[in-house]
């Protein structure tokens, strides 16, 4: 499993973490890894053969002799989409398996209208220890969602459609995402369009939420401005919480269960039958749909609420902390780390991230649950982490684990230079953060299992850019391993970057819907 962090400021999720035990990680050689997972002598029982298989892999991944090598291209006019060893073509209607030594096509489904393409997707895996109703619920599966709503979900292997939902004709739905990973997803509406006043309407946005396993529904969710305020510009809803953005730069947070609870109007069962509003169908058939049975009458108590620029926020750590920057246009790239309890502010906790460079530093809770935070700018990449003081005024500060520097002529960005001929000559502009010239970051991934940082660097040389990856120990930031990309890497395009086990994978997007899918495989030297 992975988890991309870096291309684009990333929105806050928890992944597991895969991180190894100290003493397994003290082993350096391989053979004596694979002798011991063979007579299953470990040290401490809960050092299994997945974790030990994790390590000999990393051990192999990183050592000198291993190199990565590009074994397939393929491009596309529709988006590229990675899941979980899986690439997607043509709007999720074909599918690939990316772990062969050659990515092996698994399924392609036949051409639809263009108002039946599948508009978002993600994977949902098989649970384990549970019993299902149905056995096609084992299948691992791709829950997605139409452009004429109805939401499938797809047998991942082989293309089957395992079950079909209507969901209704009221609103657009497009955007699919777990509110409890792998348990329970969310299906979001388009945002309400301006229309006559005859067809008005104060609904701004609809969530279908339904449980996996099996797939069921929990309700539909209305977000009516009459009910959260005229300045309602967003909302979301994610472990287990309503989030609400107002244009005003305040974002409020509520307990979705307390909604359901108090303002479900109806239990609908999917395939069942169901009378609403003088209508009588069956649940999730169409025309009938799914209808929206939780609506608001009054605005429920607010959990929590922080004023904050462009609705940026995100909580992580241990105690819980919360990251935003302070809600006036002359603090952009300035963030605060503050408790959740009281708001106070941590001590170190003002990170500033003003850079004069293409694309912003930003700043986010480590994936790895480590309660550590990454602090990302063009030319460093620092990980930081949250400490208990003992007598300080502050609670909790923000210490620095450790950094990661861009290879660059530190010298270079001197306002004052000297000529051959010894004169002193003063620059009037400094260089940017991010000059194509010297070594810049664009992106950070994390590979949990492998409990691996990859840096992606790009250097302008001759009108292209050349990027190479880093492979840095998650724990110390040492370099462990470097990977050359042999396709141009141009930061004015959309490059989305994963490193999954064995397997890196490059997704870029150029100019007139042009994709193109980089995947390279390790390879190892017999003889070593």
């Amino acid at each position: 499993m992975n988890s991309g962090i870096g291309l684009k400021p990333p929105t806050s999720h928890q992944i597991t973490s895969g991180r190894f035990s100290s003493r397994a990680d003290s082993v350096k050689n391989v053979c004596i890894l694979v002798t011991r997972k063979t007579l299953g002598s470990f040290p401490k029982g809960a050092y299994n053969n997945h974790r030990i298989n994790m390590n000999i892999l990393r051990k192999i991944v990183c050592q000198k002799t291993t190199k990565f090598r590009k074994v397939w291209t393929k491009h596309s006019k529709c988006s590229i989409n990675y899941v979980s060893g899986r690439i997607y073509f043509a709007n999720f209607g074909c599918c690939y398996s990316s772990i062969p030594s050659k990515p092996q096509q698994l399924y392609e489904m036949p051409r639809c209208l263009k108002s039946e393409k599948i508009e978002d997707a993600m994977l949902c895996e098989v649970p384990l220890g549970e019993a299902l109703p149905q056995p096609s619920d084992y299948t691992a599966s791709l829950i997605a969602i139409t452009g004429h709503n109805w939401l499938l979900r797809i047998a991942a292997d082989t293309g089957e459609t395992l079950q079909k939902v209507y969901l209704g004709s009221y609103r657009r739905f497009r955007y699919i995402a777990w509110n409890v990973p792998q348990e329970t997803l969310v299906v979001k509406s388009i945002q309400k369009n301006s229309v006559s006043e005859s067809q008005q309407s104060t609904v701004l946005f609809y969530f279908a939420i339904f449980n996996v396993f099996p797939l069921t529904l929990v309700g539909v969710l209305e977000i009516d401005k009459k009910v959260f305020g005229s300045n309602v510009a967003d909302a979301m809803i994610s472990n287990g919480m309503v989030i609400v953005m107002h244009s005003v730069g305040l974002v409020r947070i509520y307990s979705f269960e307390r909604i359901a609870k108090q303002y479900m109007q109806q239990l609908c069962v999917l395939g069942e039958t169901c009378t609403w509003k003088g209508e009588t169908g069956t649940v999730g058939d169409f025309p009938f749909g799914v209808p929206c049975n939780i609506t608001l009458t009054e605005r429920p108590p607010v959990l929590f609420e922080v004023p904050c620029l462009e609705n940026a926020f995100q909580v992580g750590g241990y105690p819980l902390h919360y990251i935003i920057t302070p809600n006036k246009k002359t603090q952009k790239g300035i963030y605060h780390i503050r408790s959740m309890d009281d708001h106070n502010l941590a001590k170190n906790g003002i990170r500033e991230l003003k850079y004069c460079s293409l694309e912003p530093g930003w700043i986010n809770f480590h994936p790895d649950t480590s309660e550590r935070i990454i602090q990302f700018g063009p030319d460093q990449i620092s990980v930081l982490r949250l400490k208990e003081l003992e007598n300080d005024s502050y609670q909790y500060g923000v210490m620095e684990e450790f950094s990661i520097l861009a290879m660059r002529d530190r010298t270079v960005n001197n306002k004052v230079t000297v000529t051959a001929s010894g004169r002193l000559v003063k620059r009037r502009y400094e260089m940017l953060d991010d000059d194509p010239e010297q070594e810049t970051f664009q992106a950070v991934v994390y590979e949990d299992e492998l409990d691996l940082l990859m840096l992606v660097a790009v250097t302008q040389i001759d009108s292209e850019g050349n990027a190479h990856v880093n492979l840095h120990c998650n724990e110390t930031g040492s370099v462990l391993k470097k990977i050359i990309l042999q396709e141009s890497w141009d930061v004015t395009h959309s490059h989305d970057l994963v490193f999954d086990h064995d397997t890196v994978i490059h997704i870029k997007e150029r100019p007139n819907h042009n994709f193109s899918c980089y995947v390279y495989k390790m390879h190892c030297n017999l003889e070593d």
